[in-house]
């Protein structure tokens, strides 16, 4: 291997091939390459075969669930947000044309021990047994705030400034109660936990408008999904990538990452041939996490564990009208807990699982040393559970920029329930690799109803 590259790749994460398909189509020579025979490395589907083997390797997959090829289960469940940024990239990136998304049907939280939907129109707004007709008015006041803000028509800011007062004092100002900021905050801005409310609102209402925005776009929901699986999206990347003289080599053993005397990069060496490059970004467990070569590179994120069960059930979740895919959180203070639980369904209809099997993911961040018990909230909604699979992943995140050695490394999967800091950091590695901001163009994606 005698040829130089611009830049190697290491792993099929969505982050991974994000980047190498962004780098490529600006013109750049990528290598890429994973020691797994799939693609998606932690971000993966799964078919049945291949799950049972990560799981439960001295077991074969039942045959009353169906054929392998059914199947294409995510190992970490997201979904994504109509208006976001990885919306934005795939639509600026063309990759939309290997794709097929079906909306998510529904968005739910739990409250006052019911699932309950979030509203999508006005109309359910007003039905929603979330709020009471007092709170509705305040809410709808607070809603009409949000959308009227113009940042330079002081007449719409009614005495506030995102930019200084904190979340507290805007819910405070429209006399919000606490189930309804904790359902704002939660289901809508999706953070993980409160410690947003004592900070500044602007971020908060970035949220809630993109959230808005996104539920407005197709209804039901503000989510979509790609058919086949989340898999799907790295693989449309590296397709990408290759149309733009990327190269790929998958199921190759990484044996070393070369360096100079310096420190600095120098190449990587797979089956006793090191192929050179200026620089490489990979996932975390390429520079010791995970493994017993620590390097000191990579740490990991201590207070940030995901544990995670992914079930098969032969019904849809009782009390979500039978809908064949959704998202629940369970917001911290409705289970006294510091973080949120998250689940989330798909079923046959996005072409995942076999007919009549649906699977539902339950993950939060882990806060004890009993981490099974701290998902039995989740678990414990979503009736009779026919298959359960369980693992708990640690969080790593680089140890430096990168840009001192030129090995750039990306950050684990955390445990919210989209895109968004996924996206966060594609564009914090993609600054340090190039020296310059991901800019993107705008157009449509097309979904399924």
């Amino acid at each position: 291997m005698d040829e130089e590259y611009d830049v190697i790749v290491l792993g099929t994460g969505l982050t991974e091939c994000i980047l190498s398909g962004l780098l490529s189509v600006e013109g750049k020579k990528v290598l890429h390459m994973d020691r797994n025979d799939y693609y998606g490395g932690d971000s993966a589907s799964l078919n049945l075969t291949q799950l049972y083997r990560q799981f439960r390797p001295d077991q074969a997959p039942p045959t009353e669930l169906g054929r392998d090829r059914d199947y294409a289960v995510d190992l970490i469940p997201k979904f994504i947000i109509a208006s976001g940024e990885l919306t934005k990239i795939l639509v600026h990136t063309d990759v939309t044309r290997y794709l097929e998304f079906k909306q998510i049907a529904g968005s739910f939280v739990y409250r006052d021990g019911r699932i309950s939907k979030v509203p999508s129109t006005e109309m359910e707004a007003v039905r929603s047994p979330l709020m009471g007709l007092f709170e509705k008015r305040r809410a709808k006041k607070f809603f009409e705030f949000l959308q009227g803000w113009k940042d330079d028509d002081p007449t719409t800011h009614q005495g506030i400034d995102l930019d200084r007062d904190s979340m507290r004092t805007v819910y405070e100002k429209f006399g919000l109660e606490p189930g309804t900021q904790d359902f704002i905050g939660h289901a809508m801005a999706l953070y993980l936990d409160d410690d947003y409310i004592t900070k500044t609102a602007r971020p908060t209402y970035d949220r809630i408008i993109l959230y808005t925005s996104s539920m407005a776009r197709y209804g039901k929901s503000p989510y979509i999904y790609p058919l086949y699986g989340l898999g799907e999206l790295p693989q449309s990347f590296a397709r990408l990538s290759a149309i733009y003289g990327g190269t790929y080599m998958l199921d190759k053993q990484i044996d070393a990452i070369v360096t100079d005397t310096d420190g600095k990069f120098v190449g990587v060496t797979s089956g006793g041939e090191t192929v050179k490059a200026k620089q490489v970004i990979g996932d975390p467990s390429y520079f010791g996490a995970g493994s017993n070569s620590d390097d000191g590179k990579v740490r990991v994120v201590e207070e940030h564990k995901v544990v995670r069960a992914i079930c098969f059930l032969k019904h849809p979740i009782p009390g979500t009208d039978d809908s064949d895919s959704l998202q629940i959180i369970i917001p911290q203070n409705q289970v006294g807990r510091r973080n949120d639980i998250y689940i989330a369904m798909v079923s046959s209809t996005h072409n995942v699982c076999a007919k009549d099997i649906y699977v539902a993911i339950v993950s939060t961040i882990v806060e004890t040393d009993k981490p099974e018990l701290e998902i039995v909230p989740g678990l414990s909604l979503l009736g009779p559970i026919h298959e359960k699979f369980f693992s708990i992943s640690p969080l790593y995140t680089p140890t430096s920029s990168g840009e001192a050695d030129n090995i750039f490394i990306t950050r684990s999967y955390d445990a919210t329930s989209h895109f968004e800091t996924v996206v966060e950091d594609v564009q914090d590695v993609w600054k340090r690799v190039v020296g310059s901001d991901l800019v993107l163009k705008k157009r449509e994606v097309e979904v399924q109803g």
